[in-house]
């Protein structure tokens, strides 16, 4: 099986969180460092990496938001791998994982001009909400939420 749960501790999901962070700088622009104290993995117990055979193109993970309720963080694939439905199947993998762990919702952030990633998580049952926690008043991110 390509998918692997791990934890942040996986030197795998550390280098694909390196280059996501790089894309994120980028996209962010002066928005950045507002965005990157809230994507540390010091936090995230709940990860999972993509792999094909032993190369990894792409992880995701989730954290405790609250009650019954965790937040998809760090989602990220190899451009060059980008539409294979690989990023699907990560997500997949974080809701199957936090509903054994009787959660019921995810809720998630994202960036607007991250246009690809608006459209997986709509694709995926996502609905989007009025922006919650730090992100409330941000016009630049778009949250979204969906039961489990």
């Amino acid at each position: 099986m390509p998918l692997l749960r791990t934890t942040s501790e996986n030197p795998d999901y550390q280098k694909l969180v390196v280059l996501l962070d790089a894309t994120l700088k980028i996209l962010d622009g002066d928005d950045h460092d507002f965005y990157d104290q809230y994507n540390k993995s010091d936090a995230i117990k709940n990860v999972v990496v993509f792999y094909n055979g032993n190369q990894p193109l792409g992880c995701g993970a989730f954290k405790f938001y609250e009650n019954k309720t965790v937040e998809i963080k760090r989602m990220y694939v190899l451009p060059e791998y980008r539409g294979k439905g690989i990023a699907h199947q990560i997500l997949t993998e974080l809701e199957k994982w936090a509903k054994e762990l009787a959660y019921n919702t995810c809720v998630l952030e994202t960036g607007i001009k991250q246009v690809e990633a608006i459209g997986l998580y709509q694709k995926a049952g996502y609905a989007v909400i009025p922006n919650y926690g730090q992100y409330q008043g941000v016009e630049n991110s778009v949250c979204m939420q969906k039961s489990i």
